[in-house]
C-alpha cells in the first residue's frame, strides 16, 4: 500500500510539473487565442493580427482599417484609442494577467497603407492609468 501511494504521489507530481506554463508559453498561447477567435469591431476596422515577441516579453496587436492617413483621422483615433484599450482590457484581448508577469502590448492602430493612425504600448504603469481613468468616472456614494 505504501508503495502505491509512493508511485502515486510521483506520477501526481509529475503531471502538476508538465502542466505548469511559463511566462513565455502563455504569450504563445495568448497570441493564437486572439489570432483565432479576435476580432474588433469599429469605423473601418478591417482586420486584426496579433505578434509574439518572446525575447522582449512583448505582443503585437495591429488593428487594420480602409481609413486614409490624415491629420483629422490621427486626432479622432488618439482621442477615441483609449477607450478602445479599455475595452480590449474588458475582453481580455489585453491580459491583465501577462501583464502582472511583466509581459508588454503594443498596440497599433493602423490607415489602410500600414501608417500609424495611434500607438500605445501597455504595461503595468498604463493598466493601471486606464484602469484608473475607469475608476475615475464611476460615481461613488454620498453619505
Amino acid at each position: 500500500m505504501k508503495k502505491i501511494t509512493q508511485i502515486a504521489f510521483a506520477f501526481a507530481f509529475a503531471l502538476f510539473l508538465i502542466s505548469c506554463k511559463n511566462t513565455k508559453q502563455k504569450i504563445q498561447e495568448h497570441v493564437s487565442n486572439y489570432n483565432n477567435s479576435s476580432s474588433i469591431k469599429g469605423n473601418g476596422i478591417t482586420s486584426t493580427t496579433a505578434k509574439a515577441f518572446l525575447n522582449d516579453n512583448k505582443i503585437e496587436i495591429r488593428i487594420e482599417t480602409n481609413l486614409e492617413e490624415n491629420d483629422a483621422n490621427k486626432l479622432a483615433y488618439k482621442e477615441s484609442f483609449p477607450d478602445l484599450l479599455k475595452e480590449m482590457i474588458k475582453n481580455d484581448q489585453i491580459s491583465t494577467s501577462l501583464i502582472s508577469e511583466g509581459v508588454k502590448f503594443d498596440v497599433y492602430f493602423l490607415a489602410y497603407n500600414n501608417a500609424i493612425l495611434a500607438q500605445q504600448l501597455v504595461g503595468s504603469e498604463e493598466l493601471a492609468e486606464l484602469e484608473g481613468a475607469t475608476q475615475q468616472n464611476k460615481e461613488t456614494a454620498k453619505l
